[in-house]
């Protein structure tokens, strides 16, 4: 009897320093086995060059600027390989996307809980994602997803490159951010701090039906029902929570998208004498105005990996740092294509982490 052995395929999709980690391992022949179209109509169209059937495929899908096209593409990539038989697909999404959107709000939808069901649906088996918005995501899907951490490669980088990061500080800029921040001060045995009382995007609840008049007294003498009314939340003014005077202030967030927040920050340290200010997180999305903002802002250095595609960015602010993460991606796929365990990446991981 022949004993055949299972072959692992890797699909490439702009994620190119993986496929350098595994030419040993696993074969890469794109061309041959599998071509994504585009028509005039922006339809795609997957086609898979040779036989997949009982075979394990790797989908390494970066999220680019064209958000929903690349979740098309990997939604029809993968049921063109579920039909074709294959035995297991894997999607490695370093950034996975609509993570933010993953509480209910108003009348709104869940729509991170929606992708993980047209995930499911197309196919996919498994996940390989790093640093998730809310850890509690990987409960929306029906499959094992692997939720892979940043935070060694970022605090190594201030180990190894920020000058004096002793006399440094962790800083939260917001109450949601501080257990994030709590972790980082704790591996590098430094000082925590809070800002408290930032202005937030508020929500007006005058259109939506909440406001409605209350129940009157009917014909019949019988009153409606009487609620207790919330009462309001009032913001107060901003203040940093830890003395920030004379120190190295580094605010730690897992997304870089919309900077004003960060901006708004870092004036705020200033104000209370921090000296550098630095910004650490896992993915870069850098959008709109981003690199304008932070060349023209107090921030003296934004430390992003490269989970998400930057380079035009930071073509355009020379403050914008990459910290590459694709080993620990190889080392994920290398490990499930070789039936190892996967507890040796998270060794520390605490479920604050």
């Amino acid at each position: 009897m022949t004993k055949v052995r299972q072959k692992t395929t890797i699909t490439r999709q702009n994620f190119t320093k993986v496929r350098h980690k595994m030419t040993k391992k696993c074969t890469h022949k794109r061309d041959k086995k599998q071509r994504i179209k585009q028509n005039k109509m922006t339809k795609t169209r997957v086609d898979v060059k040779e036989s997949v059937r009982g075979q394990t495929i790797f989908i390494i899908q970066t999220i680019p600027r064209d958000v929903n096209t690349a979740i098309m593409e990997l939604l029809v990539m993968a049921y063109a390989l579920k039909t074709s038989c294959a035995k297991n697909i894997i999607g490695v999404i370093p950034y996975f996307p609509y993570s933010k959107q993953c509480k209910m709000r108003k009348r709104g939808s869940i729509v991170c809980k929606l992708l993980a069901s047209m995930l499911a649906k197309a196919g996919l088996t498994h996940i390989i994602t790093m640093d998730l918005h809310q850890k509690e995501i990987q409960g929306f899907f029906s499959f094992p997803v692997d939720n892979l951490r940043a935070s060694p490669f970022l605090i190594q980088y201030i180990q190894e490159e920020i000058p004096d990061y002793r006399n440094a500080i962790i800083v939260a800029k917001s109450p949601a951010a501080a257990k994030r921040a709590q972790s980082y001060a704790e591996r590098l045995r430094l000082g925590l701090a809070v800002i408290h009382g930032e202005a937030q995007c508020s929500e007006s609840d005058m259109a939506d039906g909440r406001h409605s008049p209350p129940c009157v007294r009917n014909t019949t003498g019988h009153t409606g029902l009487e609620l207790p009314l919330m009462m309001a939340k009032e913001k107060p003014p901003i203040t940093v929570v830890g003395d920030v005077g004379g120190r190295i202030a580094i605010i730690v967030d897992d997304i870089v998208d919309d900077v004003g927040d960060f901006v708004a920050a870092a004036e705020i340290l200033k104000e209370r004498g921090a000296y550098k200010i630095y910004i650490m997180a896992t993915h870069g999305l850098l959008s709109a105005d981003a690199p304008r903002l932070i060349e023209e802002s107090a921030i003296d250095e934004v430390v992003v990996t490269n989970t998400v595609p930057h380079e035009v960015q930071k073509l355009q602010c020379p403050k914008i740092k990459t910290v590459d993460v694709s080993m620990i991606l190889a080392e994920a796929i290398r490990r499930i294509h070789n039936g190892e365990s996967m507890a040796y990446l998270f060794r520390n991981i605490t479920v604050d982490d």
